[in-house]
Order: C-alpha cells, then sequence, then structure tokens
C-alpha cells in the first residue's frame, strides 16, 4: 500500500484555500452530529489539558 504520511496530509490541507477548509470543517461537524445527535446538548464544556498526540498503529 501507498500511504501518505502524516506531514504529506497536514501540507495538502494547509494547501487548500480557506473556503475548502471551512467547508471539510463543516462536513466534518455534520457527520460528527449525525453519528451522535447529544454532542448539542452537552454545556459547559473543558477544554483538555495538555497536548494532542496523534497515535497510529505499527
Amino acid at each position: 500500500m501507498n500511504e501518505e504520511t502524516v506531514e504529506a496530509k497536514v501540507r495538502w490541507f494547509r494547501a487548500l484555500p480557506l473556503s475548502e477548509r471551512m467547508e471539510m470543517l463543516c462536513t466534518f461537524t455534520d457527520l460528527a452530529l449525525e453519528l451522535n445527535p447529544g454532542l448539542t446538548g452537552k454545556k459547559d464544556a473543558q477544554p483538555t489539558k495538555g497536548r494532542i498526540q496523534i497515535l497510529s498503529a505499527a
């Protein structure tokens, strides 16, 4: 398989115009809400402390 690296995907995403990035954000948000409609009922969300890590199976 010819899988792209995370860095290559980041470069691709950053190369998109802002309008296309925002369209993708809306698409992902719509998908998340479709899969979990209860997300809109969450109140008082708290930020996660620490760093975000991307994990992948080796």
